[in-house]
């Protein structure tokens, strides 16, 4: 969340900045600093009565010594009723705090100064494109036609053992998953990522920590009973590592990767553009995360996406970069950057990664901060990026390398298919 320094600082900018992403901030704000009035006030009632009582209470052993016991039971009188003012002045407080939480809780992230003008996605920018489009066939089958063919992918046993959005893998499809999963953790940890397995499940106070809760509420699985979460990406679970921590400068940065099953509701989904693998409930994703100095997070988000360009390069794969729109961008992000790789038998672009920057907005819900050389304190940046989410990538990948022969497996994922160049239909 943005922090009560900033807002007090400049209101107006921030408010002038929020209305980037469409949002309306400037009641919140004017609340949010109106409490903290209160709040401000009551400290200082609070102090001064603290203050009053410690001066009182060293006053009636001197009154008792000196045989004034009628002047030091008045004294300890009014202890006792300065303690009963502060008893209600800490439970102000303790309200003043939790009601400007409450307020900033729902207040999204500033956008920076990159990001484009515009509401929906036909607003995003076009930032970098390369990759070489695939020449196929006018009569060229999408991937769930494929995945039927080759023996792949089931997607009606998902439907019998879950529902929709659940697919089975079968064979050389669960191989594929497995060979992706594999190249890409691979490659993470070339790249100087730590690799770290995390929980599938999480507390709520991890939601809040990165900011799926509240915002998304509705998008997770929820198990009432224990009250936890199924993952929406492995960025939660790996984020929160970092939570009520605070890490020595020379630390910095902190470089994770982790691969897990994503769980998304993705309410409201429906029509051609969720068919096959182009909308899961459940899919794999290997994430990248990473914890930084705050004059050192553009440099890593700049360096994140030229990671994540190399791994769809390997994959012979056409893409694009997109600058994504203040319309577009999500509740917590400063600066995101997605990548679409091109679907040639679909003949449109699919999302395979999202590449963000918070700076300290997810960091201030996390407590999470660095301690300096000359022993200050202070909030890191959060970033991470995913690296890559498989479905879209699968379905790229079978509809662009489609031949008579048989479904063309790219060089970089030989090795991980145990040297198998072509699937071939069973």
């Amino acid at each position: 969340m943005l922090t009560l320094a900033a807002i007090k600082e400049n209101p107006d900018d921030i408010v002038r900045r929020l209305a980037r992403k469409h949002f309306d901030a400037k009641e919140l704000i004017e609340k949010v600093i109106e409490k903290d009035k209160v709040r401000r006030t009551t400290q200082a009632e609070l102090d001064s009565a603290l203050s009053q009582i410690k001066t009182l209470s060293s006053q009636i052993g001197m009154l008792m010594k000196n045989g004034e016991k009628e002047k030091a039971e008045e004294v300890k009188q009014e202890v006792a009723s300065l303690k009963e003012k502060t008893s209600k002045l800490d439970e102000a407080m303790t309200n003043a705090e939790k009601e400007i939480t409450e307020i900033l809780l729902t207040i999204p992230n500033t956008p920076c100064d990159l990001v484009p003008d515009g509401k929906t996605a036909e607003d995003n920018l076009v930032v970098k494109e390369g990759g070489e489009m695939p020449n196929l066939s006018e009569d060229a089958l999408p991937h769930w036609e494929l995945a039927k063919i080759y023996d792949l992918i089931d997607f009606e046993l998902g439907v019998k053992i879950s529902g929709a959005g659940f697919p089975v893998y079968k064979g050389n499809g669960a191989r594929l998953q497995r060979a992706l999963i594999n190249f890409f953790l691979d490659n993470a940890r070339e790249a100087g990522y730590l690799e770290v397995q995390p929980p599938y499940v999480v507390n709520a106070a991890s939601g809040y920590g990165t900011g799926q809760l509240p915002d998304k509420e509705g998008q997770m699985y929820h198990c009432n009973e224990d009250d936890l979460y199924l993952i929406p990406t492995a960025e939660v679970p790996v984020t929160n590592i970092y939570r009520d921590v605070i890490l020595d400068e020379k630390d910095l940065p902190c470089k994770n990767t982790a691969y897990s099953a994503c769980f998304r509701r993705e309410a409201g989904s429906y029509g051609k553009d969720v068919r096959g693998l182009n909308r899961l409930h459940q899919f794999d994703k290997v994430e990248i995360v990473r914890i930084e100095k705050p004059e050192n997070s553009y440099a890593a988000l700049d360096e994140m996406v030229s990671y994540v360009q190399t791994l769809v390069d390997k994959l012979e794969l056409p893409w694009h970069i997109l600058r994504l729109c203040g319309g577009d961008m999500s509740f917590t992000s400063a600066l995101t950057y997605d990548f679409e790789v091109y679907s040639a038998a679909q003949k449109r672009w699919l999302e395979v990664s999202s590449v963000s920057n918070f700076e300290s907005y997810q960091s201030n819900r996390l407590k999470c901060r660095y301690r300096s050389a000359e022993k200050k304190t202070q909030l890191v940046h959060t970033l991470n990026g995913s690296a890559l989410a498989l479905p879209r990538i699968v379905a790229a990948l079978l509809e662009n390398n489609q031949t008579p022969e048989g479904i063309r497996i790219p060089k970089a994922l030989v090795p991980y298919m145990g040297g198998m160049e072509m699937i071939t239909k069973p």
